[in-house]
């Protein structure tokens, strides 16, 4: 292994014995027809360690001929896989997801590396949490059934449910194997075939975990490239072979997605961005709804979560004693190593974005009447010293014209605002383009579903804030995006297309 700091294998020293070897095999691979294959042009990506800097491979750099190569491999297995009796697909995807909980040991730490998330608070329930949603739709496979209609006594009227034929699934870094589990478990049980778009920040765990599954199925029905928007994203989603996208990321990306899938009047789902409202109302439990902050919103990610509860309404008679313990608690939280067992919160996932939340930060700093409440400390240890870890702060003070109050800032930054009157503090949290998830803290029932009807939000929960969960629909209002994941009805109606049959029976 070379010493130079340069090396796209100085990073590996750090990683398990055994999975350093795993990610040399995957280095500058695709998965295409079931075999790991470089890019056409040779291009490659250097992906880096986050907690050190140090780069850990060179991932592949997908151009338009990887593309093609994918999409084609995709579409030759696309006839003989729709004809798969759906037991048998459901079957063998539950199958994937098994092998994918078993392989956790090399994973988990594979996914820490290149994301920078702590590998027990984070890493090792991902895995978990992706193979359990691919045992829900594998068991879901006979739900793919048509109705009969009572059209009239001498035809026999029914409808069919059957594949859109290859989808692309493009997915971000945050939790690469939940989303990717949320886009080809129900595409693949309903019968299409599936290219994925591998995030070239964190792309290993991903592609390590389709092998694992695509070795189960006929070559070219799972296939996997990397590589940049432009260069992979764009013309993945033109491709004249793609009849389905399904995305996760920004929202400017994915209103690019939707004009381009328009043009071709293909479907999509698109799941964007979020600012999501926790309200806490004077009955609520207080120690109950400070575990709910800190784990709503995603402190042990650095906040990188398009439902992190980043917008916190306080009933005045709680604020300040909420601001003091919910600081206690998220201080209590050990930064430090993704690898390191003792662990809670790890870093963000590039410069760029390291940048952009300490920017916020600042802003709200020198905000007249804000105050800053920095919770925890920054690793000391000298091989960390390059990390991109970032402080949680909370805010207080701030006005909903704030920009910390109306962007989605992706890391540790949660505002803490009091309120007094419900209707108002209802006005606040529906406003903006965001409509993903809310919560609500209350004992009284009554209020909890007043509010929950009222709430502007496609994933409202009270008394609780949990991450995605496989058979809870999942999806946003407004630009939050489009469609539903994680329940039957997300591979009914986003994965299939319904035909009617009518015969006469005359």
């Amino acid at each position: 292994m070379s010493n130079d700091p340069e090396s796209p294998t100085r990073g590996r020293a750090r990683l398990p014995r055994g999975v350093g070897d795993l990610l040399a095999a995957l280095a500058g691979r695709h998965l295409i027809g079931n075999a790991l294959v470089g890019p056409a042009g040779g291009a490659c990506l250097t992906v880096l360690d986050p907690a050190t800097g140090l780069a850990l491979a060179e991932a592949p750099a997908a151009g338009p001929a990887d593309v093609e190569a994918a999409v084609a491999a995709a579409r030759a297995a696309g006839r003989a896989w729709a004809r798969v009796p759906a037991r048998e697909r459901g079957r063998l995807v539950a199958e994937g997801g098994r092998r994918i909980a078993a392989a956790s040991p090399g994973l988990a730490p594979l996914l820490a590396a290149e994301t920078g998330k702590a590998i027990r608070t984070e890493c090792r329930p991902e895995i978990a949490t992706a193979a359990d949603i691919l045992a829900m739709f594998g068991g879901l496979a006979t739900e793919l059934k048509g109705e009969t209609l009572p059209f009239s006594p001498d035809m026999l009227a029914l409808t069919t449910r059957e594949p859109l034929g290859v989808v692309a699934a493009i997915l971000p870094w945050n939790v690469p194997l939940v989303l990717m589990a949320l886009k080809i478990g129900p595409a693949l049980v309903a019968g299409n075939t599936v290219v994925v778009k591998a995030s070239e920040e964190a792309p290993f765990a991903t592609i390590e975990a389709a092998r694992l599954l695509a070795e189960l199925l006929p070559p070219g029905v799972l296939n996997v490239i990397c590589g940049t928007g432009p260069a992979c994203g764009a013309p993945l989603v033109r491709h004249p072979d793609v009849a389905k996208v399904t995305f996760t990321g920004s929202q400017a990306v994915g209103e690019a997605i939707y004009r381009e899938a328009a043009d071709k009047l293909i479907p999509v789902s698109l799941e964007l961005g979020g600012k999501s409202p926790m309200l806490i109302f004077a009955d609520a439990d207080l120690d109950r709804a400070v575990a709910g902050a800190v784990a709503g919103m995603r402190f042990t990610r650095q906040g990188q979560s398009c439902t992190a509860s980043s917008r916190i309404y306080v009933d005045a008679q709680l604020h300040d004693r909420f601001v003091e313990r919910l600081a206690a608690a998220v201080s209590n939280l050990r930064m430090g190593d993704p690898l390191d067992e003792a662990t809670d919160i790890g870093t963000v996932i590039n410069a760029r974005q390291r940048a952009k939340i300490l920017d916020y930060i600042a802003q709200g700093e020198a905000t007249p009447g804000a105050r800053a409440v920095r919770c925890g400390r920054l690793p000391a240890a000298p091989d960390l010293a390059e990390g991109l870890f970032v402080e949680p702060v909370l805010f207080t003070g701030l006005t909903e014209d704030s920009p910390l109050m109306r962007d989605e800032i992706f890391g540790p930054v949660a505002c803490v605002v009091p309120f007094s009157d419900e209707g108002a503090v209802l006005q606040a949290a529906n406003a903006g383009d965001f409509g993903l998830a809310a919560t609500v803290w209350t004992q009284d029932l009554r209020r909890a579903l007043r509010v929950s009807h009222a709430l502007d939000a496609g994933y409202v929960q009270v008394n609780q804030n949990l991450t995605i969960q496989p058979n809870l629909s999942y999806g946003g209002f407004k630009k939050s995006g489009l469609g539903k994941e994680a329940s039957l009805e997300s591979m009914l109606e986003h994965f299939t297309r319904k035909k009617t049959i009518v015969v006469d029976m005359r």
